[in-house]
């Protein structure tokens, strides 16, 4: 990751499983990452050694390596919970559980825009997590996440805002990451200059 020319095609390593999924424009899926019944936005990637499923994630969202998404619930509330139960085929005891996957697909995931999700980090079934914010490192995120905040542990828990209130409200109605590729490219340089507080000043 990151040594790839990118291009409005999206780029998806050859050990990669994507099925079922749109993806954006320059974005990237890396080895050996699963994803599955998704979306990807435009510019955002995904590392190598992840598992996304029914998840939709916004524009500029930076993932690491060894996440996962959504990973699989279990029906605990049976007499058993093994895969034996929905994933009967494999062991030739009759057809899959096709309800029991629909009711998997209803805890759908949602990705905000600018999202960075640290290495090894889970996030639970059903979650949304706010445009803006970041998850920390080995975080398994159980609880929805507010715009604009850092959070982390086990369960992950809100560390600090990244900015306060009225940048972050201020930063989601400019929507820089709606704007088109040229222009992203021609205010490079006060997105790598100014802060957050200064280019909404400045773009509001």
């Amino acid at each position: 990751m990151g040594q790839t020319k990118l291009s409005p095609m999206p780029s998806v390593h050859e050990t990669a499983t994507v099925r079922d999924s749109e993806l954006g424009s320059w974005t990237e899926v890396g080895a050996r990452t699963s994803f599955i019944e998704s979306e990807l936005g435009d510019y955002s990637y995904v590392v190598n050694d992840s598992d996304i499923i029914y998840t939709t994630i916004g524009k500029f969202c930076s993932i690491a390596s060894h996440t996962r998404i959504n990973p699989g619930n279990h029906p605990s509330w049976r007499a058993s919970q093994h895969h034996f139960l929905y994933r009967s085929a494999a062991y030739d005891m009759g057809p899959d559980d096709i309800a029991f996957f629909d009711w998997r697909r209803q805890h759908h995931c949602t990705i905000g825009h600018d999202v960075w999700i640290g290495h090894g980090a889970t996030v639970l079934a059903g979650i949304n997590v706010g445009t803006g914010s970041v998850i920390a490192a080995g975080a398994v995120v159980s609880k929805d996440v507010a715009p604009y905040t850092i959070h982390g542990g086990v369960p992950s828990k809100e560390i600090k805002r990244r900015v306060d209130e009225a940048i972050a409200e201020g930063l989601m109605e400019l929507a820089w990451w709606d704007w088109p590729h040229d222009l992203l490219a021609e205010r490079m340089g006060d997105f790598r200059a100014l802060s957050a507080a200064e280019f909404l000043e400045k773009y509001r």
